[in-house]
């Protein structure tokens, strides 16, 4: 999947367990860092790339609040079924 793309929408999120939230937040922030690395330098491409990113976090962030106040939830994984 891509970082910044229509494929990262909510109900995908929802779909993920804690663990995939986490590591598709980590690398949505490195990508967010390196275009802010490349903007900075004079190398970026596609500005609108930044402002993608910025919302997919923002996404990311969403679902894992959500989860935290108990409106969302993770899942169900097999273990949970026993």
């Amino acid at each position: 999947m891509a970082i910044g793309s229509k494929d990262l929408i909510s109900n995908e999120l929802r779909g993920f367990d804690d663990d995939k939230l986490v590591d598709e937040l980590r690398k949505a922030k490195e990508e967010l860092f390196n275009l802010r690395f490349q903007s900075a330098t004079g190398q970026l491409d596609n500005h609108g790339r930044l402002r993608a990113v910025r919302k997919d976090i923002a996404r990311i962030y969403t679902e894992m609040r959500e989860r935290e106040l108990g409106i969302g939830s993770a899942p169900a994984t097999s273990e949970d079924s026993k």
